[in-house]
């Protein structure tokens, strides 16, 4: 377990990043990255830039999704395109995006068609923010979602966090990576991270406990977010 505490989060991320997919790159392989939401994560995405990356072959999936329609504004992969996956060209068959409201499917069914869409071997990087609540993707602490063990994707009605209806990944699906990188900054954090973090506590208070990379997990902090942490 690795905890970076920065003045800058997104700058840390995005600089993380281009050196880790460059190196995956550099080995012959395609990197495999899950995307998350949230303000932070989209700054890094923004600082995101081509050079060292060759971004026509990197693939992207999401770890949770808004079930609005396509092109809405809270959805996590329209804030993604908007940040960068338009401005770097890449290509529309490495985007792998989660179904939208109006795809003709129930929730259940879409769900159930993304997971069809993952890829064999798991993930080289799953990136999560941390909800104030302890929350990751769409997992909810109290929510029977987070201890579910046998789907990949799973509908999740009545979110605590506008808008209610949304699909997540499981948490054995974040946990198929090789990395997890969370990031998470100001104090409306500070108590969540400190109990993800925490050497006891339980998945059903705050699901930021479970997800653990193979190889690594890796916390990206600002002062505020990490002052409870000993």
């Amino acid at each position: 377990m690795s905890v970076q505490v920065v003045d800058d989060v997104a700058a840390a991320v995005a600089d993380r990043l281009t050196v880790h997919l460059t190196a995956l790159q550099i080995e012959g392989r395609t990197p495999r990255v899950c995307l998350t939401g949230g303000s932070v994560a989209v700054e890094a995405y923004g600082r995101l830039a081509t050079g060292a990356v060759d971004w026509q072959d990197v693939e992207l999936w999401w770890g949770d999704e808004r079930f609005v329609p396509a092109g809405h504004d809270d959805r996590n992969d329209q804030q993604a395109r908007d940040a960068f996956l338009d401005r770097l060209d890449i290509p529309d068959d490495h985007v792998h995006a989660m179904p939208a409201h109006g795809c003709d499917l129930s929730m259940a069914d879409a769900a159930d068609a993304y997971a069809t869409t993952l890829p064999e071997g798991g993930f080289d990087i799953v990136l999560l923010g941390v909800g104030p609540d302890g929350h990751v993707a769409s997992l909810f602490p109290g929510f029977e979602q987070v201890h579910e063990t046998e789907r990949r994707v799973v509908e999740v009605f009545g979110s605590p966090k506008p808008p209610p209806e949304r699909l997540s990944l499981t948490m054995p699906v974040l946990c198929d990576t090789d990395e997890v990188w969370f990031m998470a900054t100001g104090d409306g954090k500070a108590e969540a991270v400190g109990r993800a973090l925490a050497d006891d506590g339980s998945l059903a208070e705050t699901p930021a406990r479970g997800p653990r990379g193979r190889t690594a997990t890796r916390w990206f902090l600002d002062a505020a977010a990490a002052s409870h942490l000993d």
